[in-house]
């Protein structure tokens, strides 16, 4: 029955994805090394077929390789036609942004003024008469 690398390295007690990080860090020369030795390392391995280095060669291939400190990767650097479509991106953002304010002003100031609530004018209910003027003259 094939073993596959998930449980191979399983059997040896060792946590896959945090090996394969270890090997994707080192040089190819030293992880195909490595992991041959773990392959060499599994219980009734003489049973088995292939060769451990020829397999471990083929594996440390498909691992994905840690940029050079020099080259920026892939997912960080932008190109100068991201940069251009990221600006125009925004500028459409911010066009949209202002129409849709202005559209909101101008529908604001045409509407015409709410009704009044004049239920608080005459709270007391009492109305006094006009009172005239004092006359200074008698």
């Amino acid at each position: 029955m094939p073993l596959s690398v998930l449980s191979a390295l399983a059997r040896l007690d060792i946590d896959p994805w945090q090996e394969a990080d270890k090997l994707a860090r080192l040089p190819r020369e030293t992880a195909t090394q490595r992991l041959a030795s773990l392959i060499a390392a599994l219980p009734n391995w003489p049973l088995m077929q292939p060769d451990p280095g020829t397999i471990a060669a083929r594996l440390i291939g498909l691992l994905p390789r840690e940029a050079s400190p020099r080259t920026p990767s892939r997912g960080t650097a932008l190109g100068a036609g991201d940069m251009t479509k990221l600006r125009a991106r925004l500028c459409i953002y911010a066009v949209f942004i202002i129409f849709m304010m202005a559209a909101q002003w101008i529908v604001a100031s045409h509407e015409p003024p709410g009704p009044l609530d004049n239920t608080h004018a005459g709270a007391s209910g009492t109305v006094f008469p006009p009172t005239p003027p004092p006359n200074p003259g008698q």
